[in-house]
């Protein structure tokens, strides 16, 4: 990219806010470097790198890498086996510091098993723990090290320690004994030894060496003959501890240079991953998004703001180039946002190919340019005596060089600056010269004749940047497929400019110009009304969308509570028919205790009172079913008592007892229960075969006549029948047969799959007046027949 054109474009402001957000000067400097690129992978790893960085800051926070230090000179000299400061060992310890806080950042993505494009950089990163422990343990800070960072250093300084404490010891006992001879009773330290400070007068009296004397002359600081030998011994001390401190430092450099390698790696993967956060969070300071590129030319910015503008300032921008037309003409007032609108292409398009995300909408799409150029703003020199015109003809003239199909041109106020005649002629020559090459541009202008070019010719199409005349102020939304106005006139009467003048200007215009300036208005008129009435359709569009679903969430709360009330009911329906069972079972007990015994009238009343009253029950609590709406349509049902029919809203079967009266309501027996229901509610079933017709059996007869029927067949026939319907028949058969005092039944059941087979055996062992059940033997049916047997 040319350097021009990213100065023009502002480029460097971004990249100056960019390098704010590194942290190593190592990162700055990468950020310092960053260009725009011309390799389509490259740019979309580097787009992909700075998602996963804004990803990794939106879930787990910030991270800094602030303490990585220059270390190059100092990894040189370790590698030619050199020692190095204990300034630069705890650079080395820092950087470790930051590589451990790395990877313990990367550790909250590495719990939910994800793995991005940052994973290997993190994943390269090598802590050298062992290494950071063992330079912490040595060095406490760059002036003081550790007494335990060697057993000799120990040594030393506790030796040390114990002489100084014998030379003070001393002196003291000088200072006691000197009396007046002395200036201060103080020991001060003169030439790394002990001194006293003695007076001058009595410098004789006092036995030893002289090592500085006052400014006045009046004291002489000397150091007292008695402690010169224990004095040596310090400074032999000192030099010892110097010697081993620099045995530990040089130790610790052998320590560093063993793994220069990784350190090396770890400032490359650091610095990188500063660099790549930096990008991260820009993205994240700018509400930005990866764009979607593409090598056929089209831009389609949505909702595109300029980075450098305030965002509660900024409008955002829809903008789309190279699909529908090559060069799109923006015309407008000025101040209206034209040049902004130039630059926010450029610059979009140049963050793009940098690798930084764009302040624009979800699926913007930029297309890749070898080369942007910009020709925006005052090109006049002075040094160079070029006038406006001059300065920007001589760029434009280089741009028409260079411009081809892989190049976005911009152009701010087009061949401005001359006569507007020729300059509109000249711009027209120009923008087709470029169209010509293939280049995708974007040029402003307040020249008319590019308006009607805009018209008129193929692949070019006008823009306007939006003014309110109502308020003198621009609205900055650029509406492609419309061209704009200049609205001199109408800012000129509403700043008080006098309406003659207005008119008198009105009149010197042509009748061309004129013509024209009237259609705009009345397209402007149009294109505002158009507006108003498709914002109108939207909203009455959002209101009938939001009673649609209201409609339909109370259309399925309506299905749901219907499903939770049959639900329900079929529950209730099944405790009750099994409380009545039970009434049922407990009843055919005392039926046939009365039929071996000679019952009291009383006592026979009151079980059948008992009966009646659970029944009652049982039918009033099927009430809801009564009340249901009809649930079923079509021709009436031609019924006769004594037909079986099944009743839909109770999933039960049953047998007519009464015809329907004015109403469509009848009774139906189901079992021990008889309850009223709705014809509508009822479908006619085809009595099967149950009972196959042989000779009757000689069945005991109750004394009493209170069996179900006086004669039943021994053998019921369920075959061609579901599991539900079959036990349904079977229960009613047994019950019947039983109270006949049949003494054993056969039931054909069918050989199939065997699913029948076990419904009715797993039947027959839940009635506890079955004595047992076998499978037929041969001769009765095999499998497909089981016997059972009364108690």
């Amino acid at each position: 990219m040319n350097n021009k054109a990213l100065k023009t474009l502002e480029y460097d402001k971004i990249i100056k806010q960019l390098t704010e957000y590194a942290t190593t000067k190592s990162g700055k400097d990468r950020c310092e470097k960053l260009t725009p690129f011309t390799d389509l992978e490259k740019i979309e790893t580097m787009q992909q790198e700075t998602g996963d960085a804004l990803s990794r800051l939106l879930k787990h926070g910030n991270i800094s890498f602030s303490g990585v230090h220059d270390l190059r000179s100092a990894m040189k000299r370790l590698e030619i086996g050199g020692v190095i400061s204990i300034t630069e060992l705890l650079s080395f310890c820092s950087l470790l510091d930051v590589c451990s806080r790395a990877l313990a950042y990367n550790r909250a993505e590495k719990a939910n098993d994800t793995i991005d494009s940052l994973s290997p950089y993190f994943d390269a990163i090598t802590p050298l723990s062992p290494v950071k422990e063992e330079i912490r343990r040595c060095i406490l800070s760059e002036d003081e090290i550790a007494d335990d960072a060697s057993s000799t250093l120990k040594s030393i300084r506790r030796s040390k320690k114990h002489t100084v404490d014998r030379i003070r010891t001393e002196m003291n006992s000088i200072m006691n004994s000197a009396g007046s001879i002395l200036q201060d009773n103080v020991i001060t330290m003169r030439n790394s030894r002990y001194c006293l400070p003695v007076r001058s007068e009595y410098k004789n009296q006092m036995p030893g060496m002289v090592h500085d004397q006052s400014s006045s002359g009046s004291t002489f600081f000397i150091e007292p003959m008695a402690v010169v030998k224990l004095n040596n011994e310090l400074t032999e001390l000192e030099l010892q501890e110097q010697e081993e401190i620099q045995v530990i430092i040089s130790n610790l450099s052998n320590l560093v240079g063993e793994h220069v390698e990784e350190l090396r790696e770890n400032i490359r993967m650091i610095t990188r991953l500063d660099f790549i956060f930096a990008r991260g969070m820009l993205a994240k300071e700018e509400n930005a998004m990866k764009p979607v590129f593409s090598t056929d030319g089209v831009i389609r910015i949505r909702k595109g703001r300029h980075p450098l503008i305030s965002k509660d300032k900024v409008v955002p921008l829809d903008i789309h180039l190279g699909d529908d037309f090559d060069l799109l003409i923006v015309t407008g007032p000025n101040t209206g946002g034209k040049t902004v609108s130039l630059k926010t292409v450029g610059l979009l398009t140049l963050m793009g190919q940098a690798g930084l995300h764009i302040p624009a909408g979800d699926r913007s799409q930029l297309s890749l340019f070898k080369e942007v150029y910009a020709d925006i703003g005052d090109e006049q020199s002075i040094e160079q005596s070029l006038s406006t015109f001059s300065s920007h003809m001589t760029n434009i003239v280089e741009i028409g060089k260079k411009a081809d199909e892989r190049a976005l041109v911009l152009f701010d106020e087009l061949c401005a600056g001359t006569d507007p005649t020729e300059g509109a002629a000249l711009a027209i020559s120009i923008l087709n010269d470029c169209m010509h090459r293939g280049a995708k541009i974007m040029a402003t202008t307040h020249y008319s004749e590019l308006k009607v070019f805009a018209l008129s010719a193929p692949r070019v199409e006008n823009a306007c940047c939006e003014f309110d005349v109502e308020t003198l102020s621009p609205t900055y939304r650029l509406l492609i497929g419309v061209p704009g106005k200049s609205n001199a006139f109408a800012i000129s009467t509403k700043l008080g400019l006098p309406n003659y003048i207005i008119e008198d200007a009105k009149k010197r215009l042509d009748s061309s110009s004129q013509s024209f300036e009237d259609v705009l208005t009345d397209l402007e008129m149009k294109r505002v009304s158009l507006e108003e009435s498709l914002e109108a359709a939207s909203k009455y569009e959002k209101e009938v969308q939001t009673l649609k679903d209201e409609l339909s969430r109370k259309k399925d709360d309506i299905s749901l509570k219907r499903q939770r009330l049959l639900q329900e009911a079929n529950q209730e329906a099944s405790q009750i028919l099994a409380k009545a069972k039970e009434v049922a079972d407990e009843t055919i007990r005392d039926f046939n205790k009365y039929a071996s015994e000679a019952p009291s009238l009383k006592e026979m009343e009151e079980k059948r009172a008992k009966v009646r009253e659970e029944m009652k029950k049982a039918q009033s609590s099927l009430s809801i079913s009564k009340k249901k709406a009809p649930t079923t349509s079509g021709k009436p049902l031609k019924l006769q008592i004594g037909d079986k029919v099944k009743v839909h809203s109770l999933n039960l079967t049953g047998t007519v007892h009464s015809l329907p009266d004015a109403k469509g309501n009848l009774f139906v027996q189901m079992g021990i229960l008889r309850s009223q229901v709705h014809v509508s509610d009822l479908s006619l079933i085809e009595e099967p075969s149950a009972f196959s017709k042989q000779p009757k059996s000689k069945g005991r007869v109750s004394t009493h006549g209170l069996n179900k029927s006086s004669s039943i067949n021994t053998e019921i026939n369920l075959i061609g029948m579901t599991v539900d319907e079959a036990i349904a028949v079977l229960d009613k058969y047994l019950d019947d047969a039983y109270l006949a005092h049949l003494e054993s039944v056969r039931i054909v059941h069918g050989k199939g799959t065997g699913a029948l087979r076990n419904a009715v055996c797993n039947h027959l062992k839940h009635l506890n007046y079955i004595k047992s059940y076998r499978q037929g033997a041969f001769g009765e049916g095999d499998a497909g027949v089981t016997i059972a047997e009364f108690k």
